[in-house]
């Protein structure tokens, strides 16, 4: 059975797997060609809730869909872990931002940037 860990988000472990997240979360838009959504409120919460579900289950599975034990293991209820297949192969090219919203294309960020 797998374990779910508890996380105190002010911890030195926290810290340190937040900074961890940033970097992985530049390396995924410089690999893609996309930009973080303008609003920097949603980029952090998406950042926070990796970093989390990264410590919590071992993954970084998205934070805005459930994740559940299945055969002793943690997984994604829709097999999303960033950057997820759905925002690779249709959120971002047809809708220009991921569901949780953090990675758009230049031309989302630039509509929507205020």
């Amino acid at each position: 059975m797998a374990v779910r860990r508890e996380i105190d988000m002010s911890s030195q472990e926290f810290l340190e797997e937040l900074e961890k997240t940033k970097k992985f979360t530049d390396k995924v838009c410089k690999q893609f060609g996309w930009v973080y959504n303008p609003n920097e409120d949603v980029n952090e919460g998406v950042i926070m809730g990796l970093a989390r579900h990264k410590l919590m289950y071992g993954k970084r599975f998205c934070p805005c869909f459930m994740v559940i034990e299945e055969d002793g293991k943690f997984k994604s209820a829709d097999d999303r872990i960033c950057p997820c297949k759905p925002a690779i192969e249709k959120e971002i090219p047809e809708e220009g931002k991921c569901h949780c919203g953090i990675f758009c294309t230049p031309e989302y960020a630039k509509e929507h940037s205020k």
